[in-house]
């Protein structure tokens, strides 16, 4: 297996089995086959982090990535959601048109707003009984929902507007703006996926030197901008559709691991200066003034990079064969990867129920190792009761396996 095929997720017995394109697409695809075990492995890990980092910080905190380098889960989750979304429907658009394609990319879109309102609802139900429960008015505070407390027909409106969210919500509107862009990256990516990706890199710059920026409400802008993030998705969809293989060459080389290899320790002293000020003496003034602030909202090209050298890393040691992939230890985090819709929307409830139970009952180490622990037993369950009821109870479910290996929240179906 080359280093282009470990990228892709393809193999020579894929390509014996593709069918054949149209000579006019520029863009190429592996052909359905076993589910790339990859994506959903650190899926999974992703949305495990996510849940530990939205929890109050404690000592198991310092195991999440954000901590040793400038980029974190969220960084992980769209690329994947991008290289998935890309090799779903990018195959639709090749073998159904432009149309079909966007139809079934709108239905999922449809989907996921829908299971962003009922989120959104659940959680405020969440939210509010606590607060009056417990009389305690911080907690409508610090999850951001005072405004909807004093205007709730108005924070309603803006809500179903994508506009006003509560706190740890914004990763789903972020993925439902990105997925209504999808049929247009796809068609573009068709002729010119080299092209799509500069038109990509360009809004990104521009965005930056503009400041442009979607609004929030009652004021802001979102925490996580859609026109800078959208070159990460971008990205991933670059490289489900060909990208990867002819960046194989690249990756292979010894001379880019050492650079990523490099990159990566780099990032980890700077972000020892955060824990450790003493180190920061060490660290040049005019590196410091270049760096900070590192910006999440706008994705810093410092976390893009670093997500990539990650990547670059991954893909190297990770390889699709890789028998691990099969351990029944790494089980709960394919499955939780594989139902990453479900399973992010129960993280959000669950990281507050956790932040709830840390405020009022004890907040030491002790108690939030096992919320911690619990939280992710919970996720585990339920990915696997999902995954039990579609392959039993769900018949229909077995007809399309095959057409949606790589389907969920990054997906589709």
């Amino acid at each position: 297996m080359t280093i282009a095929d470990q990228v892709t997720g393809s193999t020579i017995a894929d390509a014996a089995g593709a069918k054949p394109r149209a000579a006019a697409s520029a863009i190429t695809l592996p052909a359905i086959g076993e589910r790339e075990l990859r994506l959903d492995l650190f899926r999974g890990l992703a949305l495990w982090l996510i849940f530990i980092d939205h929890l109050p910080t404690s000592l198991l905190t310092w195991f999440t990535i954000r901590n040793y380098g400038f980029s974190d889960a969220t960084e992980i989750f769209i690329f994947i959601s991008g290289y998935t979304a890309a090799f779903v429907y990018g195959r639709a658009m090749l073998e159904s048109g432009f149309v079909i394609a966007t139809a079934r990319i709108l239905r999922r879109v449809w989907q996921i707003y829908v299971a962003h309102v009922f989120l959104f609802t659940i959680f405020l139900a969440e939210i509010s009984y606590v607060a009056t429960s417990f009389e305690n008015p911080l907690y409508t505070e610090e999850m951001g929902i005072m405004d909807f407390l004093k205007q709730p027909d108005v924070t309603i409106v803006q809500a179903l507007l994508l506009r006003f969210r509560p706190v740890n919500m914004d990763v789903l509107p972020l993925y439902i703006v990105l997925m209504l862009a999808l049929p247009l990256i796809l068609w573009s990516m068709k002729w010119k996926p080299d092209v799509t990706l500069g038109l990509s890199v360009a809004l990104y710059v521009v965005t930056w030197e503009y400041d442009l920026y979607f609004s929030a409400y009652p004021n802001g802008f979102w925490a996580f901008n859609p026109l800078a993030w959208q070159l990460l998705f971008v990205f991933g969809a670059w490289c489900a559709l060909g990208g990867a293989r002819r960046m194989s060459r690249i990756l292979a080389s010894p001379v880019t691991m050492w650079i990523a290899v490099a990159y990566l320790v780099a990032a980890f002293y700077v972000t020892l200066t955060w824990y450790v000020p003493q180190l920061g003496h060490l660290m040049p003034k005019r590196i410091e003034q270049w760096m900070y602030p590192i910006d999440k909202t706008d994705l810093d090209v410092l976390r893009f990079t670093h997500f990539v050298a990650l990547a670059a890393l991954t893909v190297r040691f990770l390889p699709r064969d890789w028998p691990g992939l099969r351990s029944r230890w790494l089980r709960p985090l394919i499955l939780c990867g594989q139902h990453s819709l479900e399973i992010f929307c129960l993280g959000v409830f669950l990281a507050f129920a956790g932040h709830f139970i840390l405020a009022e009952v004890s907040g030491g180490p002790a108690m939030h190792a096992l919320i911690s622990l619990s939280g992710i037993l919970i996720m585990w369950g339920v990915a696997w009761v999902i995954s039990w009821y579609k392959r039993v109870a769900d018949k229909s479910g077995a007809k399309t396996k095959n057409a949606v290996g790589n389907a969920d929240l990054a997906g589709g179906g």
